[in-house]
């Protein structure tokens, strides 16, 4: 439920975000704002709260994606979850290729997850809500996805964080002449 909650708060984010914001509602400014969203809210406060999940509730959670409690697997995939929810967060601030990096390695680590859990469902049945339900579908496949399309069409779109491509940051020529 909390992968639809995220989603669904990136989504309203972005949409007030573009809708009153100060600045034209391109292509490259639309892809750009749901990009941020969805690493900011779904990588960053849910990779975040899935740490949280996976340190301080770990045998809880393995129940809840149906395997068995008290592995040592928990606390590795919490460093994950903690390493990319810091990533994600800091997209508030740091820009240029980072937002690459992060939106990369993030979709990376959760397809993997999705791998495994629908490894886990052929194999095994494993029907659990944290393994076939909307973790599954929406923050380990429908995000990781979206971000790398959206990843595809801000370098299509020209990065507005590139000096050479934003006009807003480009540093003007020496009066001189001379450079």
């Amino acid at each position: 439920m909390l992968a639809v909650i995220f989603l669904l708060a990136s989504l309203i984010g972005f949409a007030v975000h573009l809708f009153l914001g100060r600045e034209p509602r391109t292509r490259a400014r639309t892809v750009e704002l749901l990009l941020l969203y969805l690493l900011v809210i779904n990588i960053g406060v849910g990779l975040l709260l899935a740490w949280y999940g996976h340190t301080f509730m770990a045998d809880e959670i393995a129940r809840k994606i149906g395997w068995q409690p008290g592995s040592p697997f928990q606390f590795e995939v919490a460093l994950a979850d903690l390493s990319w929810g810091v990533c994600g967060v800091l997209c508030i601030w740091l820009r240029q290729g980072f937002w690459t990096a992060t939106g990369i390695g993030s979709a990376v680590f959760l397809l993997g997850c999705a791998f495994g859990h629908l490894w886990d469902i052929s194999t095994h049945g494993n029907l659990a809500v944290y393994n076939a339900g909307p973790v599954l579908w929406i923050g380990d496949l429908a995000v990781p996805i979206a971000i790398l399309v959206l990843l595809f069409l801000r370098y299509r779109f020209g990065e507005r964080d590139d000096p050479e491509s934003d006009p807003r940051r480009r540093v003007a020529p020496s009066a001189g002449g001379a450079s």
